[in-house]
């Protein structure tokens, strides 16, 4: 039976051998085999050029996609920066307002200070004023105490209206009162009468 199986096999072989020979015999069909062993090489070498072309693609789009995706990033780094600096911008604006209400408050308090000053050398005035009218007084006072130990008299000077006073007698420890109308004699006739009373 292998033998059997093994002899038919032989004869496929042969038959198809002989089919070969008989198809290789025939010009037409070499040329044909030929013909398309060229176009396989045609095609093979067309679907190698295909293919390196499709290769160079992918690898200018990979480089496209890259530099998208520099340009992106780029792009959100550049957001980034725009929005810090807009920020920037912002606390550089409100820094710039409060420096200008500073300056307006300094010019304010400066003004303030000129005026206290102002009002400090007016104060020292009016004390150098007081002070000289307290001297002046304190020199009026020692002379009308000269002249009330000199005289006797010592003059009203609170009433203006009249000339009054009193005339002091320290020996008699008297104090006589006098009072002259102005309109009714004069300054010289008032003076003679007051030496009277005092007996002068």
């Amino acid at each position: 039976m292998g033998d059997s199986t093994r002899k038919i096999d032989v004869e496929k072989l042969i038959a198809f051998g002989d089919d070969l020979v008989d198809c290789l015999k025939e010009e037409r069909d070499v040329k044909n085999l030929t013909q398309h062993l060229e176009l396989s090489k045609a095609l093979q070498s067309h679907c190698d050029a295909d293919s390196k072309a499709v290769r160079n693609l992918l690898q200018d789009y990979r480089k496209k996609i890259d530099l998208c995706k520099k340009k992106a990033d780029d792009a959100k780094s550049e957001a980034v920066a725009d929005v810090a600096m807009d920020f920037l911008q912002k606390e550089l604006e409100e820094e710039l307002q409060r420096e200008h209400f500073l300056r307006e408050e300094l010019r304010v308090i400066t003004n303030e200070i000129g005026d206290l000053e102002h009002q400090g050398v007016s104060v020292e005035e009016r004390r150098q004023l007081v002070k000289k009218l307290e001297q002046e007084e304190l020199r009026t006072q020692m002379k009308l105490s000269m002249y009330a130990s000199v005289s006797s008299i010592i003059p009203n000077l609170e009433d203006h209206s009249k000339i009054s006073g009193h005339v002091v007698q320290r020996d008699k420890k008297v104090v006589d009162m006098f009072e002259f109308d102005p309109l009714k004699a004069t300054a010289f006739d008032y003076c003679n009468s007051i030496w009277k009373m005092v007996g002068l």
